[in-house]
């Protein structure tokens, strides 16, 4: 892609939530979402409730699991306060700039390096970690006189590439872009100005996908990153316990020297590096500004590639984030941001219930008409959608929950892999969708679809009493939504390209703010 048409040049049509009428609104709708969630609660542990018992103890255990989240999105929520922002960081201290990359383009790394080169305040030492071995890739950074780092063996993937280069190198702050990701000229003077504690590891700094424009994936995927970057980190900080996202984030040198660099033996070096840190008593902070544009995933495989090593690394640190020294705040935030990773299981318990009640006859819960469950269970979750949706600023979308939905299956086999200590290894999310129908990252939802769907038919020609018509609805529920998540995959083709971005480099970043 041309600089005329580089979607990270152009300034960031988002920023992160942090005040007005919408988190006003979400906090307001959280003390009314409690009495509901009692409401509901209570009818469903009410004395008589069970229906058939092992569908009913899984139906409690996932009601349960999911309130335990929502507790902690309130929490999250409520813990948000204003800050503002620090004065620009003006000091020439050194800063190592690594950007590691992996068989990815050289047009998709150039303007990364050449931003990089741009960065303001700091003495800046920009490296290009090359675990490719690409001799364009070397060619390209010798023309922006950053320097090449081509280590000999690809060990321990890109933790391993970056250790290699830590031990290499002395400046006493280290900056970590991912290839993709082009940084604001201002990134140094702004994320420095937060390493006024002593006790500072790291300081990160929202992924933004410049290329939600384009629609499809990216679009859906970069909400689902709406919420988590633009609420909840907001509030993870407040209460102390961010942890690295893996890029667009520096570095106490000093910090990673303590852990020994990056944890070469996680899928997630990220999350089990911050979970050390924070257990050694070291510090995290969160700025909420954009200050580097990236690419998200355009397709479904690549989309469900990266959520597959998320939830498989998260998961596997489970045992470690129970056993840890933690403070119990940063603890249970650990386990909230691990155990997330489990909830395709709920979504799976939730769609069995209409089939096995088509099929057998039997359901989890004892109730004179559908009714009754709905008026205690809709207004629960109708309320607990619209508050995630104000808490997220408005952008967080019904196709960024059908496109989590669909891919339910992610978490059930990144769990089961987890349980059978099957070794994972790392792979890089592709930076450019691929073309035409994409079937197998969605056989899961299909085959689920296909269930439900042929149930319901074998449901209604036996009989149409309100009890089968009502869960044949339930099932037309669950294949709305499931389709609704695979579309982009069954239209294939490429997403449209997105609006051209100005021709003028990197330096107009971040001018929105």
């Amino acid at each position: 892609m041309s600089d005329a048409t580089d979607c990270r040049l152009a300034p960031p049509t988002w920023r992160p939530l942090q005040g007005g009428w919408r988190l006003r609104v979400a906090r307001l709708l959280t003390i009314v979402n409690v009495p509901m969630a009692i409401w509901y609660l209570s009818w469903l542990l009410a004395p008589g409730r069970a229906g058939h018992p092992v569908l009913y103890g899984l139906l409690v255990g996932a009601e349960l699991f999911n309130m335990i989240q929502v507790l902690g999105f309130w929490w999250t929520l409520a813990s948000i306060r204003r800050r503002p922002p620090k004065p620009p960081f003006t000091d020439a201290v050194a800063v190592d700039v690594f950007i590691p990359v992996y068989n990815e383009s050289v047009e998709i790394v150039e303007p990364t390096v050449a931003a990089a080169t741009r960065l303001r305040t700091a003495q800046v030492r920009v490296h290009l970690l090359d675990d490719g071995g690409n001799p364009a890739m070397e060619a390209m950074a010798r023309r922006h006189g950053v320097n090449y780092v081509c280590r000999p063996s690809n060990e321990g993937a890109k933790a391993g590439n970056i250790n290699w280069a830590l031990e290499r190198t002395d400046a006493p702050f280290v900056a970590i872009l991912d290839c993709d990701h082009v940084a604001n000229p201002r990134f140094l003077e702004v994320t420095l100005a937060y390493f006024d504690d002593d006790r500072v590891a790291f300081v990160q700094t929202p992924q933004y996908y410049a290329n939600h424009g384009q629609g499809g994936i990216a679009e859906t995927s970069w909400a689902q990153q709406t919420l988590f970057f633009g609420t909840i980190a907001v509030g993870r900080d407040d209460l102390g316990a961010m942890f690295c996202c893996g890029t667009n984030v520096v570095f106490r040198r000093t910090a990673l020297e303590a852990m020994g660099g990056f944890p070469t033996d996680s899928l997630t070096e990220d999350f089990e590096l911050s979970l050390r840190l924070h257990e050694q008593g070291w510090k995290s902070r969160y700025v909420p500004e954009v200050l580097a544009s990236g690419l998200g995933p355009e397709d479904m495989a690549s989309y469900a590639s990266q959520q597959l090593r998320w939830a498989r690394g998260c998961l596997s640190a489970l045992p470690r984030i129970i056993a840890s020294r933690l403070p119990f705040k940063i603890r249970l935030n650990y386990l909230m941001s691990a155990a997330f990773w489990l909830t395709g299981w709920t979504l799976l318990i939730y769609m069995s219930f209409p089939v096995v009640r088509i099929l057998t006859g039997a359901q989890p819960v004892t109730v004179a008409s559908v009714d009754q469950f709905l008026v205690h269970w809709a207004p629960y979750f109708a309320t607990g959608l619209v508050t995630v949706s104000l808490a997220s600023g408005g952008t967080y979308t019904f196709g960024a929950f059908a496109l989590q939905s669909a891919n339910f299956w992610v978490h059930v086999v990144a769990s089961l892999l987890t349980l059978l200590r099957r070794k994972g290894s790392f792979a890089v999310t592709p930076k450019e969708g691929a073309t035409g129908r994409q079937i197998k990252p969605i056989r899961f939802p299909l085959a689920a679809c296909a269930i439900l769907g042929g149930v319901a038919v074998y449901g209604l020609t036996r009989d149409q009493s309100p009890a089968t018509v009502n869960n044949v609805a339930f099932a037309l529920v669950h294949i709305t939504v499931l389709f609704s998540g695979m579309w982009p995959a069954l239209r294939g083709g490429r997403a449209e390209p997105a609006p051209e971005a100005v021709a003028e480099p990197a330096p107009s970043l971040g001018q929105t703010r």
